[in-house]
């Protein structure tokens, strides 16, 4: 992948185990900061991506020239604000925008380490980030946040370190991937992987990628994002660029049109082996599990203030899912607030222009600041 500009990136001083039972030798961590660290370091907010996320949250994406993905959240004047705060998030480990991923050398051969890439998890990420924390000499944190994949790290992050952060952020998440969920990605993953151009992983070395097959995935999973009412108001059964049927196989209609697009522009800024290993580590996670099934042990002993968001129209991951939470973080004995917003955008109404999730950040990381 040709990038217009180096990531900023940095080497982790020591090897990162991994729940595999494998280890990455001193990975690179590619990540991206805004404002000022505080003398105190107490205006630090760690904010983690979802699936087809980086490290680019409020800058100018360097392969697509589009605003930063939550430039409508984090900048000048928005509820995570430089001015006030300290930015910082980074592209997973795993990923494909300067983290260490399976494009990446193998440091025996050189070669990409396509499939010989450990399997990953969620916690894995967030020990990536920790470990990036350390380094960076950044302790204690006002708060995480994130949405989707991003808001499972959060909860991650508040379970493994329950001192760490003052606030956590968790939006449109669950605390374990469904049945239905895996059941989706393994549609995307098996579309990649039937692709004759993924070539068994070794795509890069073969100067091929599976374009095909990387952009159905894309295209399966985004139809996850959106609601019915949502599609149906924006495309309805309207035809694209004619006026009668083709009686062909071609984009009739509007919605099979976008599809595409969203498909191919994919392609053009992702990687596919990268896409198998999130997928899969989204699905591994169930925070329960470590803890004999119960959710509430996750979070025991938690400092941290929690304020869970999901919206109306999300089936990805339904106001059920919020509400199991809450109640673990009750049990636990945890400080945790919960709205739910209406929006007719499903699960990308985190990402979209809900004003009233603005507010309720804004707020939230307010009250958290002054202590109240």
């Amino acid at each position: 992948m040709n990038v217009a500009r180096p990531h900023r990136s940095l080497r982790l001083p020591l090897d990162l185990p991994l729940d595999c039972g494998q280890t990455l030798a001193r990975p690179t961590i590619a990540f991206e900061t805004l404002g000022t660290l505080a003398p105190d370091g107490g205006n630090a907010i760690l904010i983690f991506h979802a699936l087809t996320g980086d490290q680019y949250v409020a800058v100018p994406h360097p392969l697509t020239g589009k605003p930063g993905w939550w430039h409508r959240m984090v900048g000048e004047g928005r509820p995570i604000d430089p001015a006030r705060h300290f930015i910082l998030c980074a592209n997973v480990i795993g990923g494909c925008m300067g983290s260490e991923g399976p494009a990446s050398p193998h440091p025996a051969t050189g070669r990409p380490f396509a499939l010989d890439f450990p399997v990953i998890t969620i916690a894995d990420m967030v020990r990536a980030q920790v470990a990036l924390l350390d380094a960076l000499g950044i302790g204690r944190l006002l708060a995480v946040i994130g949405g989707s994949m991003g808001g499972m790290q959060a909860l991650q992050f508040a379970a493994d370190h329950p001192d760490r952060a003052r606030a956590v952020i968790a939006i449109a998440t669950a605390a374990r991937h469904s049945a239905q969920n895996i059941a989706f990605h393994e549609v995307g993953r098996q579309a990649i992987m039937a692709d004759p151009d993924w070539r068994g992983g070794r795509f890069l070395e073969a100067g091929t990628v599976p374009r095909a097959g990387l952009a159905v995935a894309r295209m399966a999973a985004h139809i996850t994002y959106l609601s019915e009412a949502g599609l149906t108001a924006r495309f309805g059964r309207r035809l694209q660029d004619r006026s009668a049927l083709s009686f062909g196989f071609d984009a009739d209609f509007q919605v099979e049109s976008y599809l595409r697009h969203q498909g191919m522009s994919f392609v053009e800024r992702f990687d596919a082996n990268s896409y198998l290993y999130i997928t899969r580590a989204m699905d591994y996670f169930d925070l329960a599990e470590r803890h004999g099934g119960v959710l509430a042990k996750a979070f025991r002993g938690t400092s941290a203030r929690f304020a869970l968001v999901s919206f109306d129209s999300d089936w990805l991951y339904p106001t059920s899912e919020s509400k199991r939470i809450v109640q673990a973080l009750v049990a636990a004995g945890a400080h945790a607030s919960f709205v739910e917003l209406q929006s007719p955008h499903g699960h990308d109404s985190f990402l979209l222009d809900v004003p009233e999730l603005n507010r309720l950040v804004d707020g939230f990381l307010r009250a958290v600041e002054a202590g109240s």
